[in-house]
């Protein structure tokens, strides 16, 4: 089965810009285009999010799901997405009303939309991640390889962050977004809509290992995430309270866990010539 990727010659995700290089040629590059969607919730509007605007129900649902306002139980009945409005509503059986919750919100720390703290960590305690799940090092090295190799948006135009369900070491749904919380939420959204289990899977980001990249991470079910890029440090004590195997700075083949280290197995050793990435900002 091939992944569900990025579609990085998609015209309506990049626009060609004019500019100078650093020699002061004339140069034509393309950059990301980012666009507002309002989503409702049945008849009240939830959030206005930019986004590259790929995969709108996706997004919503994930969206509405990661924060408690879509519940397990919940049956969607229909979905309508508004291309020329920039709409998308979620319509389900129960009567919802979110006015009081949507009054009070604080914003993560992370880029573009963010998203409500308060709503993440109300499904934070209690959740129960797989213990039995394991991470061989030979499968997250043959993964990453994949995954940074993969047509992306990201080697077309940059500004972006990606996020990718894997299972083993195959990449199943790779989805980018100009803020890593939608392209978090766009693979919730297609979890839920596709009835796809978690409990055996790997999340993988480029974007750093934050306290609300592991409450959704942990939200989700999902039992290990990996990124090649660092971590906060409530990222960390999140992580080992809720048993989350962490994974950070995986390049090449070197990387750091400082979470949930029983999950790995170690049958592949780095080559000597592995080199250490950095550290993104």
């Amino acid at each position: 089965m091939d992944p569900l990727a990025p579609h990085p010659d998609d015209p309506r995700l990049t626009e060609p810009v004019s500019g100078i290089d650093q020699d002061g040629n004339a140069v034509k590059s393309r950059v990301v285009v980012e666009r507002p969607l309002t989503l409702f919730l049945n008849g009240q509007e939830i959030v206005t999010m930019m986004t590259i605007g790929d995969y709108p129900d996706y997004l919503a649902v994930g969206y509405l799901a990661n924060q408690n306002m879509l519940l397990p139980k919940d049956n969607i009945t229909e979905i309508d997405h508004d291309d020329d409005l920039d709409v998308v509503v979620v319509r389900t059986d129960r009567t919802t009303d979110y006015e009081e919750r949507l009054k009070k919100k604080t914003l993560t720390s992370g880029c573009a939309q963010g998203t409500v703290f308060g709503d993440l960590m109300e499904s934070f305690e209690g959740v129960q991640l797989n213990p039995e799940a394991r991470l061989h090092t030979s499968s997250l090295y043959t993964l990453t390889k994949a995954i940074n190799t993969m047509p992306s948006l990201y080697l077309t135009a940059g500004a972006i962050h990606g996020c990718v369900l894997c299972q083993g070491d195959q990449p199943l749904i790779y989805m980018e977004d100009v803020g890593r919380h939608n392209a978090v939420d766009k693979i919730a959204g297609y979890m839920r809509l596709n009835g796809i289990a978690a409990d055996d899977k790997v999340f993988y980001t480029t974007g750093r290992l934050t306290s609300e990249m592991v409450i959704k991470t942990v939200h989700m079910g999902i039992p290990i995430l990996v990124s090649r890029s660092g971590f906060t440090a409530w990222g960390v004590e999140l992580a080992r309270e809720a048993n989350l195997t962490l994974i950070g700075r995986a390049r090449g083949q070197r990387f750091l866990a400082l979470a949930g280290q029983e999950r790995i197995v170690f049958d592949a050793q780095p080559n000597a010539s592995g080199v250490k990435g950095t550290e993104e900002t």
